[in-house]
């Protein structure tokens, strides 16, 4: 009889022995996911490769915000904000490649016509690969 009276009772325990279960299931499911860190020097030219990367980074988008810029990508029918998020979406060595050109076009509205010709033929490109879809009137060779 002493045996039934215990399993008929509540005990008081019962919440705690399950709040403990239940954090040591978890901590053992999360036991896995830790990751190793491991810290190692940066060179001098990495660190001058990731300033020069965010610099022409910046010269690229700089050039949107000029009035000339945006009406040229307009008339080629290009979404300023797409265009925008190619070039946020571009390598390092692509946005190197586009700043040179920038850099080395003249001072006038002439050269920056180039640059955004440049930019259309890569977005055309990437269009046309897959990568991207921006232009409607291509087709993907991804199908």
């Amino acid at each position: 009889m002493k045996n039934t009276h215990l399993l008929k009772e509540p005990s008081m325990t019962h919440p705690l022995k399950k709040l403990v279960a239940h954090t040591l299931i978890t901590s053992v499911m999360f036991l896995g996911f830790t990751q190793s860190v491991q810290a190692t020097m940066i060179s001098t030219e990495q660190v001058v490769s990731a300033a020069t990367a965010v610099q022409n980074r910046a010269k690229v988008a700089a050039s949107f915000e000029r009035a000339d810029v945006q009406a040229e990508l307009q008339r080629m029918g290009i979404d300023t904000d797409q265009a925008r998020a190619r070039v946020a979406a571009m390598t390092d060595a692509e946005t190197a490649s586009i700043a040179k050109q920038v850099d080395s076009l003249p001072a006038g509205a002439d050269g920056i016509i180039g640059t955004i010709v440049f930019i259309f033929v890569l977005l055309l490109i990437t269009d046309i690969i897959g990568f991207t879809k921006v232009f409607p009137f291509t087709r993907s060779l991804r199908h």
